[in-house]
């Protein structure tokens, strides 16, 4: 068989619904610092039995972890305030359906990587499904304010970003664990460790449900990148970074099943379109 292998698009299926979870979590609870802070403290406690389990990555790949800790700061506060800017089922499918064209671009660009007609149009496919769902909601006149715009499209910018450094860190380390756990704990010392001593007073007085929630939110996010990054030593930067962003149809059923956001007909067809371009990725 061509392009993805089975174990590595299952892989970055399983990775695309915990994505969509914990991104959902996280804009279900209302103070977003306080989210944001417990994603960092959660994905720390998470990384850390990682770090002292996997073997140490590889010097050459550090220049490109520490890279990607940047990037992620800029990442995680692009997304913040998107998510308080406009409705779940449409932030986040512009966020994460700007990235996979410019993921491909930069693969060609610094990684030299070629994808094939179909895994090609595959990236293209799963995009233009993704893009659909921007518009597909019926209700986004807060998502059109020029702010939350350009906040959902620097996001995809971002994530095109450290998608491209990780995938060439992670191929450098001699261990995807070890990277991964590096990676989160790392970015835990950033914006979520600021935002924890920031929002102290808010977060003792935070519901166990709303601890708990966030804490959780954190361990999924280092679950659902971790298994990307084993990925990317497994394919082509492109056609994963694609299906990967299948999160988004995850998170449209989500949205539609829990905060009560709209599905509707336009929304079946950007799914179908979606699938299509899963198709194309595995010829």
């Amino acid at each position: 068989m061509g392009g993805l292998s089975y174990s590595v698009t299952l892989a970055v299926l399983a990775a695309a619904v915990t994505h969509a979870v914990w991104n959902a979590i996280m804009h279900g609870i209302k103070d977003q610092a306080v989210a944001f802070g417990l994603l960092g403290v959660g994905g720390a406690a998470a990384a850390v039995p990682v770090v002292c389990l996997a073997p140490l990555p590889r010097a050459a790949c550090w220049p490109y972890l520490l890279g990607s800790v940047a990037i992620h700061v800029f990442y995680n506060l692009l997304l913040m305030r998107a998510y308080r800017l406009g409705e779940f089922g449409q932030v986040y499918p512009l966020a994460r359906g700007t990235s996979p064209l410019v993921v491909t671009v930069l693969a060609l660009v610094f990684v030299r990587e070629r994808p094939s007609v179909p895994e090609l149009a595959g990236v293209v496919v799963v995009s233009a499904g993704l893009g659909s769902l921007v518009l597909a909601g019926g209700r986004g006149g807060a998502l059109r304010a020029r702010a939350a715009l350009l906040a959902a499209f620097g996001t995809g910018l971002t994530i095109a970003g450290y998608t491209t450094v990780d995938g060439v860190g992670v191929r450098a380390s001699a261990s995807p664990a070890g990277y991964i756990g590096w990676l989160i704990l790392l970015e835990s010392l950033g914006v979520p460790l600021y935002l924890v001593i920031r929002r102290r007073a808010a977060l003792r007085h935070a519901p166990v449900r709303v601890l708990a929630a966030g804490l959780m939110a954190g361990a999924l996010s280092l679950l659902a990148y971790g298994l990307v990054l084993w990925a990317q030593t497994r394919g082509p930067l492109a056609p994963i970074a694609a299906l990967r962003e299948t999160s988004v149809i995850f998170g449209a059923i989500i949205a539609t099943m829990v905060f009560r956001e709209p599905f509707g007909r336009a929304k079946i067809g950007s799914t179908i379109l979606v699938a299509a371009g899963i198709f194309l990725l595995n010829v």
